[in-house]
């Protein structure tokens, strides 16, 4: 009696390319909707703070990555942070509005124990340095999502 998947053990694995373009709607839940609400119509970035280990993590998730414990304290931070790394883009994204070259960074925001990914914008890119502040900038039409944070730029005098 053969086992299941033995008579395909030593063959050769069919592929088949394609491509499926498939439009859904994701809830993203009650931290982050409070999230996306905020940026959209206060320009504020919260956070959620854990009670067991005092972390506060941004975007806000419901349950800590370090203890475990559920989260439910959103704390309110500075739109304003220190570059943790980045990346230079050199390629065509899938997102039309970024032309390349630009550049991505993970922002430790003031009050923040976590990095947050976003582009970084107004920075010439050979001079973009680990530990540079920078700031968050809004759009001016904001719709509720990640995005309504156009970039992050730096402070001035920080390059």
């Amino acid at each position: 009696m053969k086992k299941m998947g033995q008579e395909t053990a030593n063959k050769e694995p069919i592929v088949t390319p394609g491509w499926i373009i498939m439009p859904y709607r994701y809830s993203v839940g009650a931290l982050a909707s409070k999230f996306f609400v905020e940026l959209r119509d206060n320009k504020r970035i919260i956070g959620v703070r854990c009670s067991e280990c005092n972390r506060v993590i941004v975007p806000p998730r419901s349950v800590c990555n370090k203890c475990f414990r559920k989260l439910h304290e959103c704390v309110e931070l500075d739109c304003k942070g220190t570059l943790l790394t980045y990346t230079i883009v050199h390629y065509t994204p899938s997102c039309e509005w970024l032309k390349p070259p630009f550049a991505y960074g993970i922002i430790q925001l003031d009050g923040a124990d976590t990095g947050f990914t976003h582009v970084l914008g107004e920075v010439d890119l050979d001079n973009i340095r680990i530990g540079m502040r920078v700031e968050a900038m809004f759009k001016d039409k904001r719709q509720g999502n990640i995005l309504d944070i156009q970039y992050f730029r730096p402070l001035a005098g920080s390059l």
